[in-house]
């Protein structure tokens, strides 16, 4: 099963810009930035990246956020993590989930932010074959301010990529209804609804992304297994949760993963994408989320291959992207 996943064409959904460097990456800018004091040693790497709890999460979040200073770095990490989705984990097609706001504070220009993702973009499907796709997602602790900056980037300075705008951060004390009038904006501009949801607080904050942002797909979404209504909602709509096993873990969203709900999203016809989140920091990839999904669903190859075609299914990739990686997936699973 391992070496079938490793080879298969995979789409993922739900992994966030910053949090896909790798130590290599994270160790190459922090050469550049040395009094950000983020250690530049894989040993020392790993043991900066041990979670106590979400919120401890974000703090080293934002420290390696704060080694992305120049555009140059945008560029960098961003054509290095498409490095390393395509060779190390086969990845074909990804939205990533890129937070501008945090980059603009620390001086980045919005134009050249968009400048060096969009170069990257191009330079990473020349060179991997792997297409991507950008999700503006406003940092919802740093509140309106936030939104209305996120919004006038996706709305007025849109890469040529952008499908989707989304929301993360703390959940816990960021009320999702403030957020209403930015999403409404993003979908009146076509923009696609990819809140984060449900992840450390309960159902009610998946029913508002749900009826209050329109949310298309919901990040993490994990405590709607607690409302059967909700559940029900979810399936009957076809909306998607992505899910992210093993982060739920390290953030303690999730005690253990034999308590993990996504058997019963999928007993209950919620349809599941399985993605890493921020892979390097929680120790994972898309490949260990794959086999760990298969482990909790009991899944055969045809099964983890169906995997696959759902978050193909479930992505913004245009019509043929979305054929030929399917095709590709047919072509391998056979």
């Amino acid at each position: 099963m391992t070496d079938f996943i490793a080879g298969l064409p995979k789409a993922e959904l739900h992994v966030h810009h910053v949090g896909s460097a790798s130590p290599r990456i994270v160790a190459e800018l922090a050469e550049r930035h040395p009094a950000a004091g983020v250690p530049t040693d894989p040993d020392e790497l790993r043991e900066f990246f041990a979670f106590r709890d979400f919120a401890h999460f974000i703090d080293v979040y934002l420290s390696v956020v704060d080694l992305i200073r120049t555009p140059e770095d945008v560029r960098m990490l961003t054509y290095e993590v498409a490095r390393d989705m395509s060779v190390e984990q086969r990845l074909r097609y990804a939205e990533l989930t890129c937070t501008p706001y945090t980059s603009v504070l620390r001086g980045i220009p919005i134009e050249a932010y968009t400048e060096a993702i969009e170069d990257a973009r191009v330079a990473a499907e020349r060179d991997f074959g792997l297409v991507l796709r950008w999700i503006y997602d406003i940092p919802g602790e740093s509140g309106i301010p936030a939104a209305e900056a996120t919004l006038s980037y996706a709305l007025d300075h849109a890469p040529d990529a952008l499908v989707g705008f989304g929301l993360g951060g703390p959940e816990i004390g960021v009320p999702r209804p403030q957020f209403q009038p930015h999403f409404a904006a993003a979908r009146a501009a076509g923009l696609r609804s990819v809140p984060h949801a449900g992840e450390t607080t309960g159902p009610e904050t998946v029913w508002d992304a749900v009826r209050l942002l329109g949310a298309e797909r919901i990040g993490h979404g994990t405590s709607s297994a607690a409302d059967p209504a909700l559940l029900e909602h979810l399936a009957a709509e076809g909306i998607v949760l992505e899910v992210c096993p093993t982060s739920n873990i390290a953030t303690r969203a999730v005690a253990t993963m034999d308590e993990h709900p996504l058997r019963t999203f999928v007993e209950a016809g919620v349809p599941v994408t399985i993605n890493s989140d921020d892979p390097p920091m929680f120790g994972t990839t898309l490949n260990g989320e794959y086999a760990v999904a298969a482990d909790l669903l009991g899944l055969d190859e045809e099964g983890v291959a169906d995997l696959a075609r759902s978050a193909v299914r479930a992505s913004f990739a245009p019509a043929d992207v979305q054929a030929r990686i399917l095709g590709e997936i047919d072509a391998y699973a056979g």
